[in-house]
């Protein structure tokens, strides 16, 4: 048991399992979330319930979020639009706050100079790794801010991910996901084109998965889920909704720093296509269904 204690904010499908890690591992954790049954689970399993954002911070020695995109964050960090009781509000001097949600580098910037106007840390955490990286503490967790300040919440950290890489100041923790959710969405559209081919072709799928998971085509995608994919099975360990919010995150900071990109703009309207036909609570492998749309055989 430590004696530190680890506020939660977000307790969706990444963050109950990862604030359920941090209670195994010893840590007292006071979460709170904007639908209750989440906070209900965590308290039964040893948590305690903070009541609001401020609430949390004001019972916590470091705070940490797991929230869907970057007005989310604004607005319980900061209170920028509905929330009436913010983080910042129950933040103290010296204290840390770590977000793991993958938000715009450069919000995340602007959010990091208030909160060290008011003597607080902050580093921009995000992860990767899905439902299963969460629930297994295998997270992928990519860090922008002082390396110092990821010194003394590296504890918490290690919790939760298997590894934990400084990537640099400020937002490079952000630009790292990007890049990471630039790859991810390669590999899905590929492994989803490569498996309605090989459906169209008339191939043995699972044949063709075994054979091409060993070559230069071997990827996590094929290794995590393409066996799912061919059973059309989409059931979400990361929505595809999420995945187009990346993307348009990715595409958005592409547009800004003049870098180029061909195939994640195509990816992103491929992910556009899938919310805007409801399937965005889907896992986001689930983009072979818009692949198959286009071969005249979707199935529902």
């Amino acid at each position: 048991m430590t004696d530190k204690t680890v506020g939660f904010v977000g307790l969706g499908i990444m963050g109950l399992p990862m604030a359920k890690n941090l209670l195994d591992a010893g840590y007292q954790v006071v979460g709170y979330n904007r639908s209750e049954a989440p906070v209900e689970e965590l308290v039964e399993d040893g948590g305690e319930d903070g009541g609001s954002p401020a609430g949390v911070a004001e019972r916590s020695d470091v705070v940490l979020l797991c929230l869907p995109d970057s007005p989310d964050v604004e607005n319980v960090v900061l209170g920028e639009s509905e929330e009436a009781e913010p983080v910042i509000d129950g933040l103290s001097k010296g204290m840390t706050l770590v977000d793991h949600s993958t938000i715009s580098p450069t919000v995340t910037e602007g959010i990091a100079e208030r909160l060290e106007e008011a003597g607080v840390a902050m580093l921009d955490a995000p992860i990767s790794g899905g439902e299963e990286g969460a629930i297994e503490g295998t997270l992928s967790i990519m860090v922008g801010g002082r390396e110092a300040v990821l010194d003394e919440q590296m504890d918490v950290l290690e919790v939760l991910g298997g590894t934990v890489t400084h990537c640099g100041p400020s937002g490079a923790g952000q630009t790292t996901k990007a890049c990471n959710q630039i790859v991810v969405a390669a590999q899905m559209v590929g492994v989803s084109e490569a498996l309605v081919f090989a459906q169209q072709a008339g191939a043995d799928v699972e044949a063709v998965v075994e054979a091409i998971s060993g070559g230069a085509a071997g990827c996590w995608t094929l290794d995590n889920r393409a066996p799912a994919m061919a059973d059309g099975d989409f059931d979400p360990g990361f929505f595809a909704e999420y995945q187009y919010k990346d993307l348009r995150i990715a595409t958005d900071a592409g547009e800004a720093f003049g870098a180029p990109m061909p195939q994640t703009a195509l990816a992103h309207e491929l992910y556009k296509t899938m919310v805007q036909n409801g399937m965005g609570r889907d896992d986001n492998s689930g983009v072979m269904q818009v692949i198959r749309m286009m071969a005249g055989d979707r199935e529902d």
